[in-house]
């Protein structure tokens, strides 16, 4: 009994779930730590999928000064209400955005956002140098492409690894932030100035 009780506090300060949803995920997973991290993932997956059609009028702009004013950002994020919006966990993704924002410079919020410039500039590089490569014209459109959706996955602010923690996107700290909090959450824009 101590066990999944200890396991039942572990699962909470990791994934700041419910104590139910804690208790439900461990028995669906027999008191596997990792099933139960599974099923309580896929859970706030749907959540948030849940969620994502719902307007967002509220939330705040965080700005970010960095290396002695030379390196700044400004970031909007919204939410759903006010009350949110004020919340500590709120300003710490906020804050979590902009940093990254500063740290990583992303060109565009989603990978559909990325400028089509940007895009067809890095396509036309790759297609010369899979020219250059003496492969068949075949495998050169798969490299290309290839080439191509690796830069807009690298360049989009919910695609990039997230800075504090590699392994975990910028999109999959939205998703966890959506779940804990309750409310659609939405990147809106940044900008970011650098002398």
């Amino acid at each position: 009994m101590a066990s999944t009780i200890e396991k039942i506090k572990q699962l909470r300060e990791e994934t700041a779930a419910g104590m139910m949803d804690v208790k439900r995920a461990l028995e669906e997973s027999s008191g596997d730590l990792d099933g139960a991290r599974r099923v309580l993932r896929e859970r706030g997956q749907a959540i948030a999928a849940k969620k994502s059609s719902r307007e967002t009028h509220e939330g705040l702009i965080e700005a970010y000064i960095h290396f002695n004013g030379k390196l700044g950002v400004l970031v909007e994020v919204d939410c759903e209400t006010d009350f949110v919006a004020r919340t500590p966990e709120f300003k710490e993704f906020a804050r979590n955005v902009a940093l990254h924002v500063a740290s990583m410079n992303p060109l565009a919020v989603g990978e559909g956002d990325v400028p089509a410039e940007a895009v067809e500039e890095e396509r036309s590089i790759a297609r010369k140098q899979a020219q250059d490569s003496g492969k068949p014209e075949n495998i050169q459109e798969k490299i290309v492409e290839g080439r191509v959706n690796k830069f807009v996955k690298e360049r989009a602010l919910l695609t990039q690894d997230f800075v504090k923690e590699p392994g975990k996107t910028v999109g999959d700290l939205l998703q966890e932030t959506i779940q804990r909090l309750g409310e659609n959450i939405v990147v809106r824009r940044f900008v970011r100035y650098e002398l």
